[in-house]
């Protein structure tokens, strides 16, 4: 038996209010797939993503579990979106396009199936609710295809809300790393490294406990750390040997500078890129700058990116000095525990010291020359 009409409408309410709010597609997915299947009385439900320009759809079942990604017009789900049609099976290993691999391999019996694409406000199909074994003697009937589309109108906007705001999150992290390598590229130094200073930023976030959210901000943001820079006489940035007392003063206005440009955007990863370029030239014992911040008055971006970014230039070639050893480098961050740097996170980065090289390894410089 199906719901009632009073019934449907409310278990419709009751989970698009949850889907409303999530804006992560890897946390919609489970839960518009929870929606489905309770909608039909299905025993699973997964809800397809149509990736067009790799050619393949992937579903996420679970948060915390990988997502799966398949051909994008692969069996019964890639058939019913390139024909933009839905499908009713009830005997799905009579239908030429079911794959029975995965059934074999893990001792599950699909036996009836409902797919129904998913459009977008311009009518092109995004993707594919797909729900699996109705419970009950009968298969899946006109009716609740006919339910399952209704709350597929519910959530196509939110999916294709997701999607779009997944789209900008990707473009706005490229046009920060390429602010990030504009503003290296002035003072001579490779792309490399900034690349090494956003894997050392994540790795020191991951050790120290952030979220696996606040990770990625800052392997993101960290690029930002000297777009001061680009506002600097090139006179002074790629001086030769020490500076003066007025050629220092310039210099180190760039924190500043780079804090002015990013700090008027509300964007979560613009927000984090401005701590980051404000705060990593301070130190733990108060006697950084610009603000001469101690301690935990440091943001953690900034205790962590001041590590990663003096890790990498003491370890590179520059303009005005040879790369130093490592071993150099290690006494001198012995000496600094808890006067430069956060005590703690010098020790995670001596318990971790071999995964660091890796990633220096990984994105070595390579030089073709002038």
């Amino acid at each position: 038996m199906g719901h009632k009409a009073d019934e449907l409408l409310a278990l419709i309410f009751k989970h698009v209010t949850k889907i409303a709010s999530i804006h992560d597609p890897d946390r919609l997915l489970p839960q518009v797939a929870e929606m489905g299947r309770d909608i039909v009385k299905a025993d699973r439900c997964s809800v397809w993503l149509l990736d067009q320009e790799n050619k393949t759809l992937r579903t996420k079942v679970a948060d915390g579990v990988d997502s799966i990604i398949i051909p994008a017009y692969s069996g019964i789900v890639g058939e019913a979106i390139r024909e933009g049609k839905s499908k009713i099976i009830n005997d799905v290993y009579s239908h030429q396009s079911f794959n029975r691999d995965v059934d074999d391999e893990t001792g599950y019996k699909t036996s009836t199936m409902m797919v129904i694409p998913v459009h977008n406000s311009n009518d092109e199909v995004v993707g594919a609710i797909q729900v699996i074994n109705k419970k009950g003697k009968n298969g899946f009937s006109k009716e609740d295809l006919k339910h399952l589309m209704l709350a597929s109108t519910y959530v196509a906007e939110s999916i294709e809300s997701s999607l779009l705001l997944q789209e900008i999150d990707a473009t706005q992290r490229e046009l920060v790393y390429i602010m990030g390598v504009t503003g290296e590229s002035r003072s001579k130094e490779t792309g490399n490294h900034v690349k090494r200073v956003a894997e050392y930023s994540r790795l020191l976030a991951e050790l120290y406990g952030l979220s696996k959210e606040e990770c990625n901000i800052l392997k993101d943001a960290s690029p930002m750390h000297d777009l001061g820079k680009i506002a600097i006489p090139d006179a002074v940035l790629n001086k030769p040997g020490r500076f003066n007392e007025e050629e220092r003063r310039i210099m180190d206005t760039h924190a500043e500078l780079g804090y002015n440009i990013l700090k008027g955007s509300e964007r979560t990863l613009l927000k984090a890129a401005s701590i980051v370029a404000y705060q990593h030239h301070e130190k733990y014992n108060g006697t950084g700058y610009p603000n001469q911040l101690k301690g935990e008055e440091i943001h953690i971006y900034g205790r962590i990116t001041a590590l990663a970014d003096v890790f990498d230039a003491l370890g590179s070639d520059r303009v005005y000095k040879k790369a130093w050893d490592d071993e150099r480098i290690f006494k001198l961050f012995r000496e600094e525990r808890g006067e430069h740097f956060d005590p703690k996170l010098i020790d995670l980065f001596f318990e971790n010291i071999d995964k660091f090289l890796e990633i220096r390894a990984q994105f070595k410089d390579t030089y073709h020359g002038e």
